[in-house]
């Protein structure tokens, strides 16, 4: 079976567990809850690389004050459906010294990846950081992880999901929702 046939079968075997319609409406409050909070800070945004890509430029659209945006790329996936060793692709182009920073990223699992980057932040820094994940995936965090974002937008199961913006191994960002792989694919 071709690789976009195997796709194919995991998108059509998958649950839809937030429509596109619900996305939107939990980037609508993320941002009322972000402007509420940091609309006179002038803050970077900090993109998390490659996942929130979509969710962060969904985001900022959202939101009527001044801001910068730059991103950072650090992943521990690589395109398989299990984390291992965090991997450093791009750090920062701009300073941090002194800046508010909102880190925005696609998903909260594990935590660990979050945490690293929070680190690098501090070690820059940053005057305050903040965190901004459109999903949460509940009971998954390790002791060393960030424990929650300061904004999230949905909450899922312990399951391995994608769409608007998460892979499935690098694919599947396009999703339009947010979709849970069927237990077959989790670890296939």
């Amino acid at each position: 079976m071709s690789i976009p046939d195997q796709i194919r079968a995991v998108a059509k075997r998958a649950t839809c567990l937030y429509s596109k319609t619900d996305v939107e409406k939990a980037l609508d409050q993320m941002a009322a809850e972000i402007h509420e909070q940091l609309s006179d800070e002038t803050p970077i945004f900090l993109c998390v690389m490659i996942g929130a890509l979509i969710p962060m430029g969904n985001l900022l659209t959202r939101l009527d004050f001044p801001l910068e945006v730059h991103y950072i790329h650090a992943t521990r996936y690589r395109g398989k459906t299990h984390g291992a060793d965090i991997e450093w692709r791009i750090t920062p182009s701009c300073s941090l010294k002194g800046r508010t920073v909102v880190v925005v990223d696609d998903i909260l699992d594990e935590g660990l990846t979050l945490a690293a980057i929070l680190d690098f932040c501090k070690t820059q820094e940053a005057k305050a950081i903040y965190t901004a994940v459109l999903v949460e995936k509940e009971g998954t965090r390790l002791p060393q992880g960030t424990k929650q974002a300061d904004f999230t937008g949905l909450k899922v199961p312990n399951r391995y999901v994608y769409g608007y913006g998460l892979d499935y191994k690098e694919y599947l960002r396009n999703a339009p929702g947010i979709y849970a792989v069927a237990a077959e694919d989790e670890h296939s």
